[in-house]
């Protein structure tokens, strides 16, 4: 059985190609497969492995300044879900064009944990009250495979459409606390960043992610599963690869 980590972190990365060198000579010597992002604004990763090879990983990743409290989401898989290793450096760890009102280095947006939103679900509404809506941040084909039951999702294939795809839902949720949620947290996080500069302060980010959610809440409230672009498509709520099959595929970079 391999273990499979998803992971990102904002911090401030002063030579991201030193650090992608660094990662990368890692990750084949513990024989990892899959994909990292770093970026000036930090890292995000996608690995699978063997579990000592993956803590292993992280070990030394933790060490490296700005990025002692990475926090991976871990599942597993019999079979490797990545066809190489692949490690990039980029201008940003998930691109969305937004300059300083979707910088994460500049603080955080509030966020609530998935035991919290659990509840709201239940009760319908949050603790205030208010209607509470979940916000897909997610792209169309991800959405086709599962999201939250009642979310308002958007007909994006990118994430840097989602503010116009947005606009026109923005008086109609004036009155309603909204959720931002993505796979990981990644896109959440930004888009939830860039809603609160544009003055929806009644926005929050869902934090961890879908896959978060998963580990804490199994599928409570949500329909399907989460699409994590790699062989194994898509994961159940209890994180079980809903393809495991043996040969592994060349896959795109993945969004968190």
């Amino acid at each position: 059985m391999l273990t499979n980590i998803a992971a990102y972190h904002f911090a401030t990365i002063d030579d991201p190609p030193a650090l992608a060198g660094r990662i990368r000579e890692w990750a084949t010597t513990g024989s990892l497969l899959g994909t990292v992002l770093v970026a000036p604004e930090g890292v995000n990763i996608f690995l699978a492995g063997a579990a000592e090879a993956i803590e292993s990983f992280l070990t030394r990743l933790r060490a490296v300044p700005g990025l002692a409290d990475v926090q991976a989401k871990y599942s597993h898989s019999r079979a490797q879900p990545f066809g190489r290793l692949k490690v990039k450096v980029k201008r940003e760890i998930i691109s969305f064009r937004k300059g300083e009102q979707a910088d994460p280095l500049r603080g955080r947006a509030p966020a609530v944990a998935p035991a919290e939103l659990a509840r709201w679900i239940k009760q319908g509404a949050d603790d205030a009250g208010r209607p509470v809506v979940l916000l897909d941040t997610r792209n169309r084909e991800e959405v086709d495979y599962g999201t939250f039951a009642g979310a308002l999702t958007l007909p994006i294939d990118n994430f840097t459409e989602l503010p116009e795809a947005l606009a026109p839902h923005r008086a109609a949720l004036e009155e309603s606390t909204v959720v931002g949620f993505c796979t990981g947290g990644i896109r959440c996080e930004k888009a939830v960043l860039w809603m609160r500069a544009q003055g929806m302060d009644n926005a929050l980010q869902l934090d961890g992610g879908i896959l978060g959610y998963f580990e804490q809440m199994g599928g409570f409230g949500y329909e399907g599963g989460c699409f994590v672009f790699d062989e194994r498509v898509a994961l159940d709520p209890a994180l079980q690869p809903q393809v495991d099959g043996e040969a592994p595929v060349e896959t795109a970079p993945v969004p968190a």
